[in-house]
């Protein structure tokens, strides 16, 4: 099929004009890369396209100043309106998450998660966190991260059969272990902790629970998942992801640790905060405050659960049975194809995604997420037609290969991405 001209329509800005003709070399590889996200499906659970005003924000200005320190205390002269646009940021994350304190320094999710174990742990503490095999991440104890150098991590898993958190290993494990912290929160778990189980675990062995929200925290923003905050003592999180906004991360928390935690982050963990990122995350907050965004978050849930059920049609045995979430994860082995060989061939069609562990697996699987996909516009029936064009990708020949890829710039072309 042709490709639509909205497939391959790269922006022509003044600002990137103005780059073009000083930087021809990092020019092409923007304009690339704009190409390249409009005529493939961004299929990766992690990722999302920002709004307009979101990339206004991070182009602005605001990017030249330097400024250490919280509004009102700044290392630097001229911060009075960086300090108003951090403290806007401050006061719709409190607002929308129902926080006592917001920290919106973290340059990212792994930031945010340094600074609360930096504000509640000493290196050497035990921390009881989902292993990495389960769908933990790396700051959840990974011997080649900060986590599993400094803190002795216990894993806890999932069940072997339905594949859904075993809460009775997370109570025995804290009773043998007696944690200075439970951690709970995943990168490929895609139902909903009970988070108020853990609280009551946390609470028998006298823990602090920190919930790593990175991947849920749009859903919650918007209304389709239970916030962590009104039991957790910290929640970090992601300010992209289905959340929308600029890559980054935050940390909320109760009104008692908020001194720990700002000292943790600055000038503990890091130097100045990046305002231009900042006042880009106080637009998603303000976004993700509407109507709009909570019809956006139900559609990326049922866009899920209705691609997870199309897979599933199609052969591949889906982790947990299913969704609640914006995130799916799948074995394509009874396709006949391996995690690492699906992600390639899907790849080559226009279908991005990345691989994940399996749970008492050998091999690897497939995790992909509907939060980008919605965002363009996406619904249920698409949805289906992606899961067909996944089995034509992995299991059709050089020819059908080539036209599941003109199938993928088709659909792609008609629901072009929202970058401005």
């Amino acid at each position: 099929m042709p490709v639509t001209p909205a497939a391959t329509a790269a922006p022509h800005t003044p600002e990137l004009e103005a780059l073009r003709r000083q930087d021809p070399e990092i020019a092409e590889v923007i304009l690339g890369e704009v190409r390249r996200q409009a005529d493939s499906l961004q299929l990766i659970a992690a990722e999302n396209f920002t709004s307009p005003a979101v990339l206004a924000a991070l182009g602005s200005p605001l990017a030249n100043k330097y400024a250490e320190g919280y509004p009102g205390a700044r290392h630097h002269g001229g911060c009075e309106l960086v300090d108003a646009a951090e403290r806007i940021a401050v006061d719709r994350a409190r607002a929308l998450f129902g926080a006592d304190h917001a920290n919106v320094q973290p340059h990212s999710g792994s930031s945010a998660m340094l600074a609360a174990y930096a504000a509640l742990l000493r290196p050497g503490d035990t921390v009881l966190a989902m292993g990495l095999a389960f769908g933990g991440h790396l700051t959840h104890g990974s011997p080649a991260n900060f986590s599993g150098r400094w803190f002795e991590f216990v894993p806890y898993g999932v069940d072997a059969e339905s594949g859904l958190l075993d809460y009775e290993q997370v109570l025995r494990l804290a009773r043998q272990h007696r944690p200075k912290a439970i951690v709970c929160g995943s990168i490929s778990y895609p139902r909903h902790p009970d988070y108020a189980v853990f609280r009551e675990i946390a609470d028998e062995v006298g823990a602090y629970l920190i919930a790593d929200a990175a991947h849920p925290m749009g859903l919650i923003a918007g209304g389709a998942a239970a916030s962590p905050v009104p039991y957790a003592d910290v929640v970090c999180a992601t300010t992209h992801k289905v959340l929308r906004g600029p890559r980054g991360g935050m940390v909320l928390c109760d009104g008692h640790l908020a001194e720990r935690i700002d000292r943790a982050v600055f000038p503990f963990t890091q130097g100045g905060a990046q305002m231009h990122t900042i006042a880009a995350k106080a637009v998603a907050f303000g976004e993700a405050a509407t109507p709009a965004f909570a019809s956006y978050v139900r559609q990326v849930v049922a866009n899920a659960k209705a691609l997870a059920e199309g897979l599933a049609a199609e052969g591949f045995a889906i982790t947990t049975g299913g969704t609640d979430t914006h995130l799916i994860t799948a074995d394509p082995a009874p396709l006949g194809v391996d995690g690492r060989t699906a992600r390639g061939r899907l790849a080559a069609a226009g279908l991005v995604l990345d691989t994940c562990a399996l749970p008492y697996g050998d091999g690897r699987g497939i995790r992909l997420g509907t939060a980008a996909v919605t965002t363009q516009g996406m619904a249920e029936a698409e949805m289906a037609r992606i899961a067909v064009l996944f089995t034509a990708a992995l299991l059709g020949q050089d020819g059908e290969a080539r036209r599941v890829r003109e199938d993928v710039r088709e659909l792609a072309g008609r629901f072009p991405p929202h970058t401005g």
